[in-house]
């Protein structure tokens, strides 16, 4: 296996640098890994390491060539010979620099990368990886620096297979754990280690948590000065995110233990709360994106997200963070505008769905005394004064969360909308400190006309539609707002949805400095007081009222859907205002009733063009980029840079003609967008049904048929004349209506048949058809269901039949059995009454047994008693004799004899004594 990776490593050499470049590398390469593998002098071996490392830091070739033949080499010194701390420190930094890029003039795309390919292979063996952890343990600094240094870079380039490889390694995340207690250097290496490691890592998250990476992270913080700190803080933060983005339990275990308060401390303004350093705006940033991670609770597909994120808000309200969210986004004056945006996001998602913190937000008073006001007017003063787009699309968005489903905030808001004397209403914007929040809203509302500023009046008309949207009881209160005229001898005041009608008109035609027409760059004001219309006239037949008692308002909207110098977005959404008008038309009059509006549509614009105006708008980038809250990004340190000034987006589109302003995308939310395509289909059936059955024009009297009474026979036939004139033209209008639809609907897909059956009503086919196709679509269901249940039964039944049958088998052996013990029953009764009869008896008498052994033991010890005997007399002849010889030889017997039989006695005297003591 090593010998094929060696060869093909060989030929990638020869092909990407040709075989003659690259030979000299490889010899040079071979020569110096020769000397460190064989040399005899250690000194010869170290200065080797160093030309090695020097020259694979430097070319591309030697890379290749240190990656076929050097790997087995420097792993074996890092194994065998720990003590030549040199020698180890070498072979190391050569590792380091064999999988970093070399930088030079950037070659083709597909262009083999060396260090990625050295990457792979050093990170196939497990064993080399718990060899470098290993060496983490070491004393020397240099050695752990570029042990750590060595496994930043191959988690860079091959995150799973390393983050797989520690996970089987013994206590491996531990000894990184321990790297963050270590000096500064090593901890911050560390750091960037830890920080790739988690990336997307559920299990090796979990473990660091474990190992109290929370407690190690915030001291960290908090040693480098909290968000004042430098790039390790944001490392730091960097490391708490990947630990908490889509990590629930982590979270949990975060807000029960160490609590909230460390991460809050950071948001804190401090000291010089006027000084932003470009570090400390990423920091701030990072916190605020740990913020968010808690405010969402946790992956979509976590069972326990919603009570998570729930549990989170309501800590972080108690720890009082909308106080310093405030401070960030609100009240500080050199907060940098990707700051404020952020804490604004937070401020939506944070009261977002809970009503609880609305209210603290609603009652929340900024600033101090006197100069107190409430934190929703600041806000909106905020959207009406900042020029910053990115932070009115953040403030809009705090509107956005406040007013969902929250009728009575709705309610509030819109019941401080009171209508301001004209002068007021032109007064300057910077004069508005003191109004009230309805106050505020109406003046940008109405100073559009004042200079001509529509910008200012389109982004008041986005906070409305947030106050009007899902509230009929709001719509209705909104309608009855009249703005003063500015000379009231010239007309009566002017309904607040004229005035939204006039400024859309307005924003078409107004001129850029240059005199041409801006149509595109105020594009999205047109677009957002579309959107303030489409919201009002939903469900509101009284606001449609209202927008057609001035007819020009229906003139204008036909001509903008088919403006051509309008943008795809614009054009479908005037289509839905018209759509509206006619779906919620409920007008008895004639001239505004809905038939009347489908007859302008079809003369003016055509039908098949009106409803390719929707199709058009579904496909456009605004509609296809929609998404429902601000996009938060993660901060890491190659993106940090880039993202800590969030640069608006471009007003100039005088390259990108009828191109809809990219400010749409976040300003029509995902809500909005489906409030469209529920609307969408709503109008097509409606105006079909309307197009299709037309109101009679002349009403048949019979009556009118007969000659009058006085009436000449000339002027009888003129009369009947002029009647069948009429009735002509009736029906001759009634067949071009017809022939309209029919190529209408065939346009737009309604069938290639109407023309052969133009006579039958389109609409009704179409009725007949989705009914047949629906029974049809039923019945399949029911179908299915009986098919599935059948299936299920059928599958229960044979499981019952196999289990029948095994009760029916384990009934037949229990019955077997019960026989057999009935037979031994049997047999057990019969010898029972066999011996209680008194027959002849089985068992053998024990009492003559008993008397039989007790008679063979009395002979046995009789036996014995004699041959006791026996020895005893021998032994009294020895005696005797033993006595007889030692009386002959002079000795006293007697004496000898005297105390012998005693011993044993005294013996046993004295260890009864010494018991005694």
């Amino acid at each position: 296996m090593k010998m094929d990776l060696v060869s093909g490593y060989k030929g990638v050499v020869g092909l990407v640098f040709g075989n003659e470049n690259s030979s000299n590398e490889d010899s040079y390469v071979e020569r110096l890994l020769d000397r460190i593998s064989n040399g005899k002098l250690a000194e010869d071996r170290r200065n080797a390491t160093i030309e090695l490392q020097a020259i694979v830091s430097e070319s591309q070739a030697a890379q290749l060539a240190f990656g076929a033949m050097g790997f087995p080499i420097m792993l074996s010194v890092l194994k065998e010979e720990r003590d030549d701390v040199e020698m180890v420190r070498g072979a190391l930094e050569t590792l380091v620099s064999a999988l970093t890029p070399i930088n030079h003039a950037k070659g083709p795309s597909n262009e083999v990368q060396p260090a990625l390919m050295n990457t792979d292979l050093l990170s196939r063996e497990t064993e080399s990886i718990s060899l470098l952890l290993s060496l983490l343990a070491e004393d020397d600094f240099y050695v752990r620096y570029y042990t750590l240094q060595l496994l930043t870079a191959l988690v860079t380039n091959s995150p799973q297979r390393l983050q797989e490889a520690i996970l089987t390694i013994p206590r491996g995340i531990t000894r990184l754990m321990d790297m963050l207690m270590d000096r500064e250097v090593i901890r911050n290496e560390a750091l960037l280690l830890l920080t790739h490691l988690t990336r997307e890592a559920e299990e090796i998250q979990k473990i660091l948590v474990f190992e109290g990476a929370f407690e190690k992270i915030f001291s960290i913080i908090k040693e480098e000065g909290g968000s004042d700190g430098g790039v390790v803080v944001q490392d730091c933060l960097e490391l708490l995110n990947n630990l908490l983005r889509t990590n629930a339990s982590n979270q949990v275990l975060l807000r029960e233990t160490i609590g909230l308060d460390s991460l809050i401390s950071i948001l804190k303004l401090r000291g010089n709360a006027y000084t932003f350093t470009q570090q400390k705006t990423i920091n701030l940033l990072s916190a605020l994106e740990t913020i968010n991670l808690l405010i969402k609770g946790g992956s979509e597909a976590d069972p326990g997200k919603d009570m998570n994120k729930q549990a989170n808000k309501t800590t972080l309200v108690q720890k009082k963070v909308l106080d310093h969210l405030l401070m960030l986004g609100v009240e500080s004056q050199w907060t940098p505008v990707a700051v404020r945006c952020a804490a604004l996001g937070c401020i939506g998602d944070m009261i977002a769905g809970d009503s609880k913190n609305r209210d603290v937000i609603s009652s929340k008073v900024l600033g101090e005394e006197p100069q107190v006001e409430l934190a929703l007017n600041s806000i909106l003063r905020i959207i009406l004064r900042t020029s910053s787009m990115q932070e009115f699309i953040a403030a809009d968005y705090v509107f956005k969360s406040f007013c969902e489903k929250n009728t009575d905030g709705q309610s509030m808001l819109a019941s401080t909308l009171i209508p301001q004397p004209y002068s007021m209403n032109h007064a300057p914007l910077e004069e508005d400190v003191n109004m009230s929040f309805g106050s505020m809203l109406l003046h940008g509302l109405t100073l559009g006309e004042n200079d001509g500023d529509l910008e200012v009046c389109g982004r008041a008309a986005s906070v409305l539609s947030h106050i009007l949207k899902d509230n009929l009881h709001c719509k209705e209160r909104v309608l009855r707002i009249e703005i003063e005229a500015p000379v009231p001898s010239l007309g009566a005041p002017e309904p607040l949805m004229h005035r939204m009608v006039k400024y859309l008109a307005l924003a078409s035609s107004v001129k850029n400095k240059d005199g041409k027409s801006s149509s595109s760059a105020n594009s999205y004001v047109q677009g957002i007081i579309l959107k303030l219309l489409v919201t009002w006239l939903a469900d509101c037949p009284d606001a449609v009222h209202c927008f057609l008692d001035a007819r020009p308002h229906l003139t204008y909207l036909l001509e903008l859907v088919s403006n051509s110098s309008a943008t795809v977005c614009i054009r479908g959404l005037a289509a839905v205002v018209l759509g509206e008008c006619v779906i919620y038309n409920k007008s008895s009059d004639s001239a505004k009733d809905a038939s009347a509006i489908v007859d302008m549509m079809s003369q003016k614009v055509g039908l098949s063009s009106y409803f390719v105006k929707f199709d058009e708008m579904q496909k456009s980038f605004v509609f296809a980029s929609v998404e429902s809250s601000l996009n938060h990004k993660s901060f890491t340190r190659s993106s940090a840079a880039s993202m800590a000034d969030i640069a608006d987006l471009e007003n100039d589109f005088s390259e990108q003609k009828n191109m809809d302003h990219p400010i749409l995308s976040s300003i029509l939310d995902s809500y909005f967008v489906n409030l469209v395509k529920g609307l969408e289909a709503d109008i097509r059936e409606q105006i079909v049904e309307v197009y299709s059955h037309p109101k009679i024009k002349v009403a048949v009297v019979p009556a009118e048929l007969e000659q009058k009474s006085g009436e000449s026979d000339g002027e009888y036939i003129k009369r009947l004349k002029a009647f069948l004139e009429k009735q002509c033209s009736e029906i001759q209008d009634l067949l071009v209506r017809n022939a309209t639809l029919a190529e209408d609907l065939a346009k737009t897909g309604g069938g290639s048949n109407l023309r052969s059956e133009h006579r039958v009503s389109g609409s009704s086919q179409r009725v007949q058809i989705e009914t047949l196709s629906r029974d049809l679509q039923e019945a399949s269901q029911r179908l299915e269901m009986l098919k599935t249940e059948k299936a299920r039964v059928e599958s229960e039944a044979i499981m019952y039949h196999n289990l029948a049958g095994k009760m029916e088998a384990d009934l037949r052996s229990l019955s077997d059995a019960y026989n057999s013990l009935e037979q031994s029953n049997i047999q057990l009764e019969k010898e029972v009454k066999a011996l209680k009869s008194g027959g002849p008896s089985t068992f053998p008498d024990v009492e003559a047994i008993k008397a039989e052994a007790k008679e063979e033991a009395q002979k046995e010890s009789e036996g014995e008693l004699s041959d006791l005997l026996v020895c005893l007399g021998q032994e009294q002849s020895k005696v005797d004799r033993l006595s007889a010889r030692l009386l002959e030889l002079g000795e006293d017997v007697d004496k000898l004899l005297d105390g012998i039989g005693d011993d044993a006695g005294n013996v046993d005297d004295g260890d009864d004594e010494e018991d005694t003591e």
